[in-house]
């Protein structure tokens, strides 16, 4: 890596355009780790998030064309196709079937939901007052990204059930917040 080269957003984007690969390799090592980060806070697993964030550098050089300075910055355009990728591994047929092979107690945090972001707002002591059955559901639904329906298919609870303890759970937390 030439550390002594920096690019300011326009010619990095420029360079980009041109497929110029110390650009790519600039905006790699400037800007993984904070994209890593995005895609290991939604797929914990270290090294399906370690792919994710490869497909995210290839899309990132694929659809390079396509980012728009009008409408934001360049790391925020990058950032959003960081959380989709990820969203879309974790809601994925491959995924969920590889998660299905892991016992419950590695699928699912039985105790606090955890991550810096929960932490940093507070909220893990209040999560640790809900049941066990509700906490899991607001870690699979809010912090995880999987649906009602998939959440409904993984833990053999009927849909409804799962509707009603999600907003059960989240009417308590309103309750415990306040």
């Amino acid at each position: 890596m030439n550390s002594k080269i920096t690019y300011s957003e326009h010619e990095l984007v420029t360079s980009l355009q041109q497929r110029n690969e110390k650009a790519f390799g600039y905006l790699y090592d400037n800007y993984s780790g904070a994209l890593y980060g995005i895609v290991n806070s939604i797929v914990t697993d270290k090294e399906i998030a370690n792919d994710v964030l490869q497909n995210v550098f290839v899309n990132i050089w694929r659809k390079i064309e396509s980012y728009d300075p009008a409408k934001g910055r360049l790391f925020t355009w990058m950032l959003n196709i960081a959380r989709n990728a990820a969203i879309d591994e974790v809601r994925s047929k491959g995924f969920r079937d590889s998660q299905k092979n892991q016992s419950l107690s590695e699928n699912v945090d039985t105790g606090a939901v955890t991550g810096p972001a929960v932490d940093d707002v507070g909220l893990r002591k209040v999560l640790t007052r809900l049941k066990g059955e509700l906490r899991i559901l607001v870690d699979l639904s809010y912090f995880q990204g999987f649906t009602h329906e998939e959440i409904s298919k993984a833990l053999n609870i009927p849909l409804g059930t799962v509707k009603t303890r999600i907003r059960s759970a989240l009417i308590q937390l309103r309750t415990m917040i306040q």
